[in-house]
């Protein structure tokens, strides 16, 4: 037991070491992409970090996998470097026992990762997401989907409109049965339109068969009413921005996300991306193990025997290969080429199923 727990504290340490090398790396390069992003905006330096430091949880949950293959690697041509595994292997233990350790403290990061850095993540990126907003265009905006119709948010310098439709079309471009709510910055409503259809342009909703009131205070809103055949509403939104809120499951809790994906599928959308996100986030701690043994097979040897640098290249060649094969996999689930479970777990148990076949060939073959 205490050898046990030796190499898992040095597995996990090594863990927290590559993980801060990344995240540093990865916030100098991010802190560059968005001052270069907001130049023309008058921001302030401490503003564009914390949009960096909403950014960093999602960067290092998205190269998680590889983070851990380099502290696999790391750790094992340590070990080997310090003829710790030749004693380990004298004292009549296997390379298999010795991998149990570190296997655990990979299981259990994929746990954490799933049910703590999941939530974490979804939470930061709609932050990052609103705060960009904001700075570029003054306001907010934000979509929700109910048994109710779709409901959208867009924010400018000078209020807020919320936007109601009945029905809307696949890509929610073109709104049906549409009612326009305008709220002043820091004030009540200002101005209600319903139509009955509404289309979105370049900067702009294009209304058809429309009827505004106007709710300033003192007036009355149906004798100043007024009909239009066509009408245009200033917006700040954009067709890409509707889909990536409509399709993006990352800014969506795993535990929020069955309720997702029933809401999406009774409004008729389609829901292939979502089941896709749920069931790799489900199958990330086994992807893990799977690194972590690869990296294992090329690295639990002396490093007398020469070749180590090869070793240790072909373990990491081989674990981005598998990373990017489960990103292919996942591509083909989303456009419904392959089922979503092979899609999701078929890479994960493909890669044990091989990493366990190394070992059992360079351990006790």
């Amino acid at each position: 037991m205490t050898l046990h727990l030796y190499f898992a504290r040095r597995f996990f340490v090594t863990f927290l070491i590559v993980t801060l090398l990344f995240l540093a790396l990865m916030a100098l390069v991010d802190l560059i992409e968005q001052m270069r992003r907001f130049e023309a905006l008058d921001l302030t330096f401490a503003q564009i970090l914390q949009i960096v430091a909403l950014n960093a949880p999602g960067a290092i949950a998205e190269i998680l996998p590889l983070i851990m293959i380099l502290s696999t690697v790391a750790l094992f041509v340590t070990l080997a470097r310090s003829s710790e595994l030749v004693v380990v292997r004298a004292a009549g233990r296997s390379g298999l026992r010795t991998l149990a350790a570190p296997v655990v403290v990979a299981c259990l990061i994929g746990v954490f990762t799933v049910t703590t850095l999941n939530p974490i993540v979804a939470a930061t990126d709609a932050q990052s997401k609103r705060l960009s907003e904001l700075y570029r265009t003054g306001g907010t905006s934000a979509l929700s989907i109910s048994s109710d119709g779709l409901w959208l948010r867009q924010g400018t310098e000078t209020g807020q409109t919320v936007i109601h439709a009945q029905r809307y079309s696949a890509d929610a471009d073109i709104l049906y049965d549409v009612t326009f709510m305008g709220f002043e910055r820091q004030g009540g409503p200002v101005r209600r339109i319903e139509a009955g259809s509404a289309r979105l342009v370049d900067g702009a909703w294009s209304l058809r068969a429309a009827k505004v009131w106007n709710l300033t205070a003192g007036l009355n809103p149906e004798g100043t009413a007024a009909r239009h055949e066509s009408y245009e509403v200033p917006s700040s939104l954009t067709q890409e921005r509707i889909r990536d809120s409509l399709a993006s499951p990352r800014s969506v809790s795993i535990w929020e996300l069955p309720g997702t994906i029933r809401q999406l599928g009774e409004a008729g959308f389609t829901t292939k991306r979502h089941q896709i996100w749920l069931q790799t986030e489900l199958a990330q701690p086994l992807f893990l193990l799977a690194m972590v043994l690869v990296a294992a097979a090329f690295t639990m040897r002396h490093t007398r025997l020469g070749g180590t640098g090869m070793a240790v290249l072909v373990s990491v060649l081989l674990g981005f290969g598998l990373y990017f094969i489960r990103n292919f996999a996942l591509v083909l689930g989303e456009n419904g080429q392959l089922p979503v479970l092979l899609a999701a777990w078929a890479p994960p148990v493909a890669a044990v199923m091989l990493a366990v076949g190394l070992l059992l060939q360079t351990e006790d073959g």
